[in-house]
C-alpha cells in the first residue's frame, strides 16, 4: 500500500500587535471616574496646603499690613539672624526639644504596650470596655482635657489634693501648675492619658494581621506567652513601629500648642513660663500677639526646615539599619 504524501502546509507569523506605550493623559482619561473621585481631595489640599504656602515669602519681608504682600520690602535673611541671635530663642528651642524627647520616651511607646495587653487580654467584654474608656479622651477638645486637668490639680477640692491629703502625702495643698519642675510631667501624662487609646488602635490592627501559624509554632516550640509576646508579636509589627517613628522624629519640634497654651492660661502663666515656652507658642506670642509677622513665619520656616531634616536622616538610618522606610 503507497502512502499519500500530505501537502505541505505553510506556516504564517502573524504581526505583532504594536507594543505602543500609554500615555499619562490617555491612562487618565481612561480612570476618569476615579480621577473625578480624588479632585475633591486635591482642591482641597492645594486651597489648604499650598497656596497658603506663598506666605513663606514674609519672612524675607519686612511685612506690613498697610502696604500689603507685593508692598513690603525685602529684607533677606534678616529675620533669621535675628532669630538666631535672640537669647530668648534658645531657651525656647531648649524647651521644644526637651518635651518633644519625653514624648518619644513616654508617650510614643504607650499606645504599643497598651495594644500589646489588649491583645492578650481574654475575655472580650472587657476587652471593648477598656478600648471604649480610652478611646473617649481623644474625641474630646483640648479645651474641655485642659478644664478638667487644671480642675482636678486646683488647690480648692481639686481631686489629686483631696486623695494626697487623705494617704497623708503631702500635709496642704498644693499649686502644681505653678511648680515648673512638675509641668512637663503634667504636660506628657496628659497628652498620653488623651491619645493612648486612639493611637493603640494602628497597633491592634498591625496584630491583628499577624500570621496565627507563627503563635501555633511558638506554642509547639513551648514558649509561654512573653516569649511569644517578644519573639513573634513584636517582631511582626516592628514595620509599623518603624515607619510611626520615623513620622515622629520628623516632628521634633512640634512639641504641642493648644496643650501647652491652655494647661498654661493662654501663655500668661509667667511662673511657668520658663519651662513651658516652646517654638510653637513662641510664634503665637511674637508674631501674633507682638504683631511681628514677618519673624513669627521666620520662626516657623526654620522650624519646618530642621523638622524635614530629621525626617530625611530618621528615613535613611531606618533604611540602612532595617528593611522598613517611607522611601
Amino acid at each position: 500500500m503507497k502512502l499519500q504524501s500530505l501537502p505541505s502546509v505553510e506556516i504564517v507569523s502573524l504581526p505583532k500587535p504594536s507594543a505602543r506605550k500609554e500615555t499619562f493623559w490617555r491612562r487618565l482619561g481612561r480612570q476618569w471616574d476615579l480621577q473625578v473621585m480624588v479632585l475633591p481631595g486635591i482642591i482641597l489640599l492645594l486651597i489648604f496646603s499650598y497656596l497658603p504656602m506663598w506666605g513663606v515669602l514674609t519672612a524675607f519681608q519686612d511685612y506690613d499690613l498697610s502696604s500689603g504682600f507685593f508692598a513690603s520690602p525685602w529684607v533677606g535673611l534678616k529675620h533669621f539672624q535675628i532669630l538666631l541671635t535672640d537669647p530668648l530663642f534658645l531657651p525656647v528651642l531648649k524647651n521644644t526639644i526637651v518635651i518633644s524627647i519625653l514624648r518619644l520616651v513616654f508617650a510614643f511607646p504607650a499606645p504599643i504596650i497598651l495594644a500589646l495587653i489588649l491583645n492578650e487580654v481574654r475575655l472580650p467584654v472587657f476587652k471593648r470596655i477598656v478600648q471604649t474608656i480610652s478611646y473617649l479622651p481623644h474625641f474630646m477638645s483640648w479645651v474641655i482635657v485642659a478644664g478638667l486637668v487644671i480642675s482636678a490639680l486646683s488647690v480648692d477640692n481639686g481631686s489629686v489634693n483631696m486623695a494626697l491629703l487623705q494617704l497623708r502625702i503631702i500635709h496642704e495643698p498644693v499649686n502644681w501648675l505653678s511648680i515648673p519642675e512638675c509641668f512637663w510631667t503634667i504636660l506628657i501624662t496628659t497628652g498620653i492619658w488623651k491619645e493612648i487609646g486612639f493611637s493603640s488602635i494602628i497597633y491592634l490592627a498591625a496584630i491583628a494581621g499577624v500570621d496565627p501559624n507563627l503563635y501555633e509554632a511558638a506554642d509547639i516550640d513551648g514558649a509561654g506567652r512573653l516569649r511569644r509576646l517578644w519573639h513573634v508579636t513584636l517582631p511582626c509589627i516592628v514595620p509599623v513601629i518603624t515607619i510611626f517613628l520615623i513620622l515622629s522624629v520628623g516632628q521634633i519640634l512640634n512639641a504641642g500648642f493648644e496643650d501647652i497654651l491652655l494647661l498654661t492660661n493662654r501663655g500668661d502663666n509667667a511662673i511657668l513660663r520658663e519651662v513651658s515656652d516652646v517654638i510653637d507658642t513662641y510664634v503665637y506670642r511674637v508674631g501674633l500677639t507682638d504683631f511681628r509677622y514677618s519673624y513669627g513665619v521666620a520662626v516657623g520656616l526654620f522650624k519646618s526646615i530642621v523638622n524635614v531634616i530629621m525626617l530625611v536622616v530618621a528615613n535613611f538610618l531606618a533604611r540602612r539599619l532595617g528593611e522598613t522606610s517611607l522611601w
